[in-house]
């Protein structure tokens, strides 16, 4: 009698023990089951095309600029003096300026030193003849190089 017992034993375990294995393949063949139907019908969108109109507007500006009547330094390219330029440091020592100058050249910007009236000079790094173009070089130099030159500003020459 024991070893009937035994037996059913056993049996049942086999059973119990073998029913899980089917279960996890049955998850297995619909997750695959799901992933085919995933490749196999791909999801067309239709786009209108739209158009797109620019519509362009003068340039103007409303930065703020400071009126000085300058002049191009002796060795300095007094054709590279505009309207409008942007400075980016005014000293009375001409070393620092010409350092500052010296840096902006290996930047790969073509600065220009100018004097004012009351002997200041002014290291440029561009020249405009319309106000907003400066102001957008002007913001641009402060993006690139912030925090050092945030204190850069425009200078309307007076002739």
């Amino acid at each position: 009698m024991n070893k009937i017992w035994l037996f059913g034993a056993a049996i049942s375990m086999v059973l119990a023990f073998g029913s899980c294995k089917p279960k996890q393949s049955a998850y297995k063949a619909a997750y695959e089951q799901a992933k085919e139907k995933e490749i196999e019908a791909p999801v067309i969108v239709e786009v209108e095309e739209e158009e797109i109109v620019v519509v362009s507007k003068p340039k103007t500006s409303n930065a703020s600029v400071r009126q000085e009547k300058v002049t191009a330094v002796t060795g300095e390219d007094p054709n590279g003096l505009k309207r409008y330029s942007v400075v980016i440091g005014s000293f009375k020592n001409r070393t620092n300026a010409s350092a500052l100058k010296a840096r902006m050249v290996d930047e790969g910007y073509t600065p220009i030193l100018a004097q004012n009236e009351q002997g200041m000079l002014r290291v440029i790094v561009s020249s405009f003849e319309n106000k907003a173009d400066a102001a957008d070089s002007r913001d641009a130099l402060k993006d690139r190089y912030a925090p050092n030159f945030e204190d850069a500003w425009l200078l309307e020459r007076q002739y």
